[in-house]
C-alpha cells in the first residue's frame, strides 16, 4: 500500500515543497491548519497527503519571515541581502549596523530570525543575543551568528548565550538559506 497517507515528509522537506519557512509549517500546524504526527523522539513528520492538500489550496496566506541582519560592515549587510533575494519564501528583511541600533528596531520590527555579527564596537553581539533571549517578548527569535572569527570558543560562547548555531564568514548563499530553513 502506497498512499500519500503513509508517506511522511520532514519539516524541511515539506516547507520546501510549501516554499515556505519551516517557522511557517510549524504556525500553521499549531494553528491547526495542517495536521502533523509528532515522533516518539518529538520529532514533526507531515503527512504528504496534507502537504499536497497544501498546495492545492491556493488562498492560504503565506506570512513573510522577518529577518533582521545587524553587522557593523555595510557591504556584508548588502551581501546578505542578495543572498536573501534567492530565497524560495516570502521575507521582510530590516537591518542594523550596531548592537544599539539592534535594541532600538527589535521590538517595532519583531524578527523570526537575527543574523548576529559577533565582533562589532560597542555592543557586540554576545551581549545582544543575551539581551534579546532574556527578554520575554524576544526570546522567541532566532538567532543565527556569524563571524569572521568564529572560533570554537566565540562559537560555544555564543551558543550558550541561546544562538542556534554559529556560521563562518564569508559563507555561502547554501549555508546562509541551510542554516535559516534549518528547523529549530
Amino acid at each position: 500500500m502506497t498512499s500519500s497517507d503513509s508517506i511522511y515528509l520532514t519539516p524541511s522537506e515539506a516547507a520546501r515543497r510549501l516554499s515556505v519557512s519551516p517557522i511557517t509549517l510549524r504556525s500553521w500546524a499549531d494553528k491547526g491548519l495542517i495536521r502533523v504526527h509528532i515522533t516518539l523522539g518529538g520529532h514533526r513528520r507531515y503527512p504528504l497527503s496534507e502537504v499536497e492538500r497544501m498546495m492545492a489550496n491556493t488562498k492560504h496566506e503565506r506570512a513573510a519571515l522577518r529577518v533582521m541582519i545587524v553587522d557593523d560592515d555595510a557591504f556584508t549587510i548588502e551581501l546578505i541581502r542578495d543572498y536573501l533575494s534567492d530565497m524560495s519564501f516570502p521575507l521582510e528583511v530590516e537591518t542594523a549596523l550596531d548592537g544599539f541600533e539592534a535594541g532600538q528596531k527589535m521590538l517595532s520590527f519583531k524578527p523570526d530570525v537575527m543574523l548576529l555579527d559577533l565582533m562589532m564596537p560597542g555592543i557586540d553581539g554576545f551581549a545582544v543575543c543575551k539581551r534579546v533571549k532574556s527578554d520575554p517578548t524576544t526570546a522567541a527569535t532566532r538567532i543565527i551568528a556569524m563571524s569572521g572569527k568564529a572560533t570554537a570558543e566565540n562559537c560555544q560562547k555564543i551558543i550558550a548565550e541561546g544562538a542556534e548555531t554559529c556560521i563562518t564568514k564569508p559563507f555561502s548563499r547554501n549555508k546562509l538559506a541551510d542554516s535559516i530553513t534549518q528547523q529549530p
